[in-house]
């Protein structure tokens, strides 16, 4: 079986040298799947972990089983010793329509509204209402009501729609700054869901300071903060009317992560571009569903269907039905990959200077685990992983999945547990010795 971490870390930037540090124990094989979902999560999960301990010299360990635990981070969330519960609402799923199948996201109130708006129908009726119109038809008149759907579709037909895959990762200098010496990086995190906050909670788990911004009329799902809040500050600030505070607050970061549609947040001043005049020396990290060019740039997504829409549900189920990767790959190889790339852009920063700017998408990630060989190994019936050993109970409530890896031996935690959503103030804390 291929291992994919050499050419990701030529991609990411990260000398060949360093390779040598880390080592992978466990089965071959902790998810099951048509796809090297294992290889893929060990690629994107030890590229952190080396970006993290560079010039360090540590020896690093990475368990398959322990991976498996972290690529499922949310399900194993356990509060007050019981499940967490799913973030997935109940019409967030696959559902028949006249020519094929659709995939549905309604998780959030306001994704959901719009789903009932579009369909013009209660509820319990949305099954038959989607039965009735084609899947295309239906995923355009979703996206114009501002909801969000995929039609389901072989990955030949995807490509024939969009055109060539984006790169899996795209980094560069787009602005000069004298170097920073800063000893603790300040994380500005305008992420949600899934990809973003765990690209931000890797670095806190690293030792960054991570203060994520959210909208007060736009809360996050509780499971999702629980999960991806570990090691941050939360605060609240609607930017629409407080355009100040987020100058001062990006005056006073090393790194900004936004995990929206391509120019949504342009109006703002967070354009790459602008950001580089107004604030040399950041490391801007910009994540999307879908990529930054195309038909599709512009459009709302989820992991979910980004594997609908690009071949990988079709692949992951049958003729009669579409299946799914056995977790949100898509968002957490993201996550872990934005991180390890943030990581060394803050290497060659202190080194070299410069303003970087660095870009993921979920569309990029699932070409890149769609052209790995297929080997068939992770399509055997693996192990069943006991995630006890890699949980840790954070505070009096909850029990999160561990920090994926080890350094010299000694395992990872979590530095701080999630926060109560929005109660920290919107400013930086004075650094510690």
């Amino acid at each position: 079986m291929s291992d994919p971490l050499p050419a990701v870390w030529d991609a990411l930037g990260g000398h060949p040298r360093e390779l040598r540090r880390l080592s992978v124990s466990g089965p071959p094989a902790t998810l099951r799947s048509v796809f090297p979902v294992t290889g893929v999560g060990v690629a994107a999960v030890g590229a952190s972990l080396l970006a993290a301990t560079l010039g360090t010299g540590a020896q690093i360990g990475l368990d398959t089983r322990g991976l498996a635990v972290a690529l499922r981070s949310e399900r194993c969330l356990r509060r007050d010793g019981r499940p967490a519960g799913s973030p997935f609402d109940p019409l967030s799923a696959f559902h028949r329509t006249a020519d094929g199948w659709l995939r549905l996201h309604a998780n959030y109130p306001w994704h959901r509204a719009a789903v009932l708006h579009a369909l013009g129908c209660a509820e319990q009726e949305v099954p038959d209402a989607i039965a009735t119109r084609g899947a295309v038809e239906l995923e355009t008149a979703l996206h114009e009501a501002g909801g969000v759907g995929a039609a389901v579709r072989t990955e030949r037909t995807w490509r024939a729609a969009t055109g060539p895959p984006p790169p899996l990762v795209e980094h560069g200098e787009i602005g000069p700054a004298a170097a920073r010496q800063t000893r603790r990086a300040r994380v500005l995190d305008l992420t949600r869901v899934i990809a973003g906050p765990v690209a931000t909670r890797t670095l806190a788990a690293h030792g960054a300071d991570v203060l994520r911004l959210d909208a007060p009329d736009r809360p996050e799902i509780p499971l999702q903060a629980w999960d991806t809040g570990a090691g941050k500050r939360s605060a609240l600030l609607d930017l629409r009317t407080h355009l100040a505070e987020l100058d001062e607050l990006l005056s006073g970061a090393d790194v900004v992560v936004t995990g929206y549609r391509p120019g949504a947040l342009d109006r703002f001043g967070l354009a790459p571009e602008e950001l580089a005049q107004r604030h040399p020396g950041l490391v801007v990290v910009t994540l999307s569903a879908w990529g930054h060019h195309g038909p599709w740039a512009g459009r709302r997504g989820f992991d979910s269907l980004v594997q609908a829409a690009c071949g990988i549900a079709v692949a992951e189920g049958d003729a009669e039905r579409p299946g799914s990767l056995p977790a949100q790959v898509l968002d957490h190889a993201t996550g872990y990959l934005a991180a390890a790339c943030t990581l060394l852009a803050l290497d060659r920063q202190r080194r070299e200077g410069g303003t970087h700017h660095v870009r993921f998408s979920l569309a990029a990630t699932a070409a890149w685990l769609q052209s790995l060989p297929r080997s068939g190994v992770d399509a055997a019936d693996p192990p069943d992983v006991d995630p006890a050993p890699y949980l840790e109970q954070v505070d009096s409530l909850l029990t999160l999945a561990s920090p994926p890896g080890t350094v010299d031996g000694r395992p990872l935690h979590w530095p701080a547990p999630p926060p109560a959503f929005g109660t920290a103030q919107p400013r930086w804390v004075a650094s510690g010795p």
